[in-house]
């Protein structure tokens, strides 16, 4: 077995569990939209009552739009950092194809050191392309801007001096970035939408993978799994599993809460994108059968359990904010799988292994 992984105490070859939001624009309890500044504090309520229910990791992704709040992750995660004690934070993802793999690294090693040693970082292409105008990059090098980034970052890991060149930035000739951290290198995930190009990309610099599972059975995913298992023989990375879900005291309520706000989420992406609007059928059958993780504790806990067993992962982050849910209901979400989910799913695979 190779170095194992460690973030804020936490062997990431132990089975762990986490909890994912991009800080979607939510509704008060009577429906009226709240602003992203109201979101950005609930996000960090939320992160406080994910800590303190036992949850392993909370982690906020990056958009650059108004249906989310979180434009600066790592500025969220410090809030929640002086808020905690134990809890990993994290980006889910940090889009580095428009950013600089240096200052991102600088700005995650201060998380790190404020956090006491509880930052990690995930990085991807991400599925949503404002970004790219924002900061002045030409989408026509949405490829070889990933790749050079990534190439970077890894580099970054050693905390030495950087010699590093590339086309899409000036050389690096022995600088380093500050500050360096406490125990030597920050956790780097690579983020896919499972492609075996980006698995295999991930498995080339040694850096753990999350699945982005957000449609159809997560067991279809097994091969991408096996693909990464092959190029890391011997290392002992993890392997992660983010999907969107929700939880409620019985299964007719957490799809009764969740549905309206989903469809209003799914509705608007898929305006932009060309899909057709989603039905209350399409959400049932990706509730039942696909990758939406809704329900009770019970049904949750055994389907997590199952991709646990079907993918043969180490983690699972479940996208708990899926449309403009009021914040109360998600506070609740959280409660039932920190303190129901996770307990059972365990008892479910220490079961399976007797």
């Amino acid at each position: 077995m190779g170095p194992t992984l460690v973030v804020g105490g936490v062997k990431q070859t132990e089975l762990t569990f986490g909890l994912d939001t991009f800080g979607d624009q939510t509704v008060d309890a009577d429906g009226t939209q709240e602003s992203a500044a109201e979101v950005l504090r609930h996000v960090v309520a939320e992160g406080v009552r994910a800590d303190e229910v036992g949850i392993d990791h909370f982690s906020v992704g990056e958009h650059h739009r108004p249906d989310f709040a979180i434009s600066a992750p790592e500025v969220v995660l410090a809030g929640i950092a002086g808020r905690t004690s134990r809890i990993t934070l994290g980006s889910a993802v940090t889009v580095l194809s428009s950013d600089d793999p240096v200052r991102v690294y600088e700005r995650f090693a201060t998380l790190d050191a404020i956090s006491d040693g509880r930052a990690e970082l995930t990085v991807g292409r991400g599925s949503f392309i404002e970004s790219f105008p924002l900061f002045g990059y030409d989408l026509d090098q949405y490829e070889v801007l990933f790749e050079e980034k990534l190439d970077l970052l890894a580099s970054l890991q050693s905390e030495g001096p950087l010699h590093w060149s590339g086309t899409t930035r000036l050389p690096l000739t022995g600088q380093r970035a500050y500050p360096t951290t406490e125990r030597g290198s920050l956790p780097v995930w690579v983020a896919v939408g499972g492609t075996p190009a980006s698995v295999v990309r991930a498995a080339e610099y040694k850096l753990p993978l999350m699945l982005a599972i957000i449609g159809g059975p997560p067991a279809r995913f097994r091969p991408f799994v096996d693909l990464y298992r092959s190029r890391t023989e011997g290392t002992g990375l993890p392997v992660g599993v983010h999907s969107p879900g929700f939880l409620a005291a019985t299964d007719a309520e957490a799809r009764d809460l969740l549905y309206p706000h989903f469809k209003v989420n799914r509705d608007r992406i898929g305006r932009e994108r060309g899909w057709p609007p989603v039905s209350r059928a399409d959400f049932e059958a990706e509730a039942d059968r696909g990758a939406l993780f809704v329900g009770s504790p019970e049904t949750v806990a055994t389907r997590i359990a199952a991709t646990f067993t079907d993918l043969g992962i180490q983690r699972f982050d479940l996208k708990y904010a899926n449309g403009p849910m009021p914040h109360e209901q998600l506070l609740t979400a959280i409660e039932l799988y920190g303190t129901e989910v996770i307990p059972r799913v365990r008892e479910l695979l220490a079961v399976a292994k007797v």
